[in-house]
Parts: structure tokens; C-alpha cells; sequence
């Protein structure tokens, strides 16, 4: 007999509406707002390598985006980032040989450093960006995809298609947070995502493995009781879980240059929504799928 416990499948309505809501807001900041942010990795755009020399490893990233956007204030939100020992690299979006000119001028006389100090300075194109994007989507697409049939293998179908609705929830939230937070799309985006997606299967196995044992022990009791208990047993863990991942990444967001911030951004959401959907959301799916299932047997024996 098990004990009273939490009432995960019957409140399951509320937890997806939560997540609706915030899907929907982010729908409409995508309308109003005409799009994502796009950087240049998959806008196109400008990027200019510079060799700091000896002082590389001290020169604040920060300031010189901040140089760089009072030069060209209409070249977006400019990412600075360390290439190599001495070596950063600037990325702006699309500018006008003019304007590129004098960001090269500033760097170099703010800096003081020598004209040769600018190694390169190449365009982005945007069909590359289209390129990236499209691969990103293929795959994200080729990771579901195996994830399913390693899920389907381990456990059943139903639970595949569970821990896919939830993976799909983790990446909808993330892309709503971009576009709720005018977060600019670039790999950052894409390497957060793979790494929710593996975050996020390996709670949901965990919950699931365990609904999976005391299913064996308790086959009379009510399914939804047995996702209840089990989703309680697995609570402590997956929590505790997530906070210490947490902290190294919020560490990471605190200390961090701009362009780490805004992959913490991405992981601190991934990580929450993660949690959030392999707890609430990706059980209760499997409990709603097995009764489907069981009612469909129950009318086919009727007939």
C-alpha cells in the first residue's frame, strides 16, 4: 500500500498551463519585437581579430565592447571574446567600410598598439548563418530522434514520447526567454540546448526508472498513484541535483564576460525549465499515455 503523496497527475493541467503562459508570452514578444535576435553567427556580420600583446591576458572585454559600440553605435551589441594567448576577437553586425576603419583606429590608439596589430578583418555572410541554423535544427532533430529509440529500448514507446514532449518544453522555454529578453541567437544558443537536452533526459530516466521498479512491486495500484509516489521519491534528488549544477553556472554568470553571461543565461534557464519538465510534466505525460492506452483496450474488448 503506498503512501499519501504528492498529486503530480492531477495537477499536471496547472503545471503545463504555467508553461504555456510563458511559451505564449514569448510568442507575442517574437511579433512585436519582428524576430530574434540574431548575432552574427547566424545574422552575418563583421569580425576583426586584434593581437593585444602582453596585455591580453589583463585588457577588460568589457570596455572594449563598450569602445567599440561608441564608435559604432548602430552595429548592434558587440561580442568580444579571446581567441588565442594574445589574440581577441571582436564581432560586430554589418558596418560600412568607414565605420569598420575607425573601429580599427580606436582599438589601436586606445590600446597603443601597432597597425599590424589588426590580423584580420572578414564578413560573415548570412547564408553561412543560414547554414548554421540549419544544422543546429538537424541536429537537435538527430538527438531527439535517438534519444527515443534508446528510451522506447530501455523502457516503452510511451515513455520515448514522454521524454520528447518534455525535451520539447525545455527548448520552447529557452527560445521564449530569447525572445521575452531580446537575447541574441548564436552557438551559445545551440550549445546550451544540447546540453539541457542531455541534462534534462537523464533527470527524466531517473524518474522514470524509478516509476518503472514500483510499477513491479505494485502492478494493482493505480498508475497515476505509482507516478505520484515515485515522482516524491525522486523529488530530493533531482532538486538537490539541479542547485549544485546550479551554482558553479550562477558563479560563472556573476564573474563572468559578457559573452559567458549570456550562455549562463541560457543554461541557469535550461537547467530550471529542465527540472521543472522531467518533475512535473514528462510523468505525468507517460500516466495520461497508459491510460489512453489501457481505455483503448478496455474498448476493443468490449467489441
Amino acid at each position: 500500500m503506498m503512501q499519501k503523496t504528492l498529486k503530480i497527475v492531477e495537477h499536471a493541467k496547472i503545471y503545463w498551463a504555467i508553461s504555456i503562459i510563458v511559451i505564449l508570452l514569448g510568442a507575442v514578444f517574437l511579433v512585436v519585437n519582428g524576430g530574434f535576435a540574431e548575432d552574427i553567427d547566424f545574422a552575418g556580420g563583421m569580425s576583426m581579430t586584434v593581437d593585444m600583446g602582453e596585455q591580453a591576458a589583463t585588457v577588460d572585454l568589457d570596455e572594449i565592447a563598450k569602445t567599440v559600440k561608441e564608435v559604432a553605435p548602430d552595429a548592434g551589441e558587440p561580442i568580444v571574446q579571446r581567441a588565442d594567448r594574445n589574440q581577441i576577437i571582436i564581432q560586430t553586425k554589418n558596418v560600412e567600410n568607414d565605420v569598420r576603419d575607425q573601429i580599427q583606429d580606436k582599438i589601436v590608439e586606445k590600446y597603443s598598439l601597432d597597425a599590424a596589430a589588426i590580423l584580420s578583418v572578414d564578413n560573415v555572410s548570412a547564408t553561412v548563418g543560414g547554414e548554421l541554423k540549419a544544422q543546429a535544427v538537424k541536429a537537435t532533430a538527430i538527438a531527439a530522434v535517438l534519444m527515443l529509440l534508446y528510451i522506447t529500448i530501455r523502457f516503452e514507446f510511451k515513455t520515448g514520447v514522454s521524454a520528447i514532449v518534455a525535451i520539447l518544453h525545455d527548448c520552447a522555454i529557452m527560445l521564449s526567454v530569447c525572445a521575452i529578453f531580446r537575447l541574441p541567437l548564436n552557438t551559445n544558443l545551440i550549445a546550451a540546448i544540447l546540453t539541457i537536452i542531455g541534462y534534462s533526459i537523464n533527470n527524466t530516466i531517473v524518474v522514470f526508472d524509478r516509476i518503472r521498479e514500483n510499477y513491479r512491486k505494485s502492478k494493482k495500484a493505480p498508475f497515476s498513484e505509482t507516478v505520484n509516489y515515485s515522482v516524491k521519491q525522486t523529488l530530493g534528488r533531482s532538486v538537490s541535483t539541479t542547485i549544485t549544477t546550479l551554482l558553479p553556472v550562477v558563479m560563472l554568470f556573476v564573474l563572468g564576460v559578457t559573452s559567458i553571461r549570456q550562455f549562463t543565461i541560457l543554461l541557469i534557464v535550461g537547467l530550471l525549465a529542465g527540472t521543472y519538465s522531467s518533475i512535473l510534466l514528462a510523468a505525468p505525460v507517460w500516466a495520461g499515455l497508459k491510460v489512453m492506452q489501457d481505455n483503448w483496450k478496455k474498448k476493443r474488448r468490449a467489441k
